[in-house]
């Protein structure tokens, strides 16, 4: 059995302003915080001994793969980002960065989404990636216009009710 995989599908490498200085901030804290508190606790655990038996020196090691990881992807990531800044000039169509509310056709019920880049995402929050299915859909519609979505739960309509582009 081979061990080949297909590349995985690249993510738009666009952020707004607040998801480029979140993420330096986590690179940041990562780098200068965590990850020298975590070598310090390791090389303890270390110290201990018997390293086949040690469950802290396992943990610790773990969790600095992890660190390292994640250092490893937001230093390749941060420079390959470009920040959208500023709002388009026509602010009644949907591009990258926009709140926008939503009626669902089939259930009558609204939602609000801001479209962002894949790395800043939040459900919570309705923070949708550019890449999502629905934000495909979404873009360079304008206020009014009437759309269909393919969405997990299946085809679904909807309609832009309105269009902002203050942050957040």
């Amino acid at each position: 059995m081979s061990r080949w995989r297909p590349p995985a599908p690249t993510s738009t490498a666009i952020v707004t302003r607040e998801g480029f200085e979140k993420l330096k901030a986590e690179l940041d804290h990562l780098w200068h915080t965590l990850r020298p508190e975590v070598v310090r606790a390791l090389a303890a655990a270390a110290a201990e001994g018997d390293r086949s038996e040690n469950a802290e020196y396992t943990y610790r090691k773990k969790q600095l793969g992890e660190i390292d990881r994640r250092v490893r992807y937001l230093s390749k990531r941060i420079p390959a980002l470009k920040v959208a800044e500023g709002a388009p000039a026509d602010r009644e169509t949907v591009f990258f960065g926009a709140s926008v509310e939503l009626e669902n056709l089939d259930s009558g019920e609204t939602v609000r989404y801001r479209v962002v880049g894949p790395d800043e995402t939040d459900a919570r929050r309705g923070w949708i990636s550019i890449d999502s299915p629905l934000a495909r859909a979404l873009l360079k519609k304008k206020l009014d216009d009437e759309f269909e979505a393919d969405l997990p739960a299946g085809r679904t309509r909807f309609a832009v009710i309105a269009v902002d582009y203050t942050s957040g």
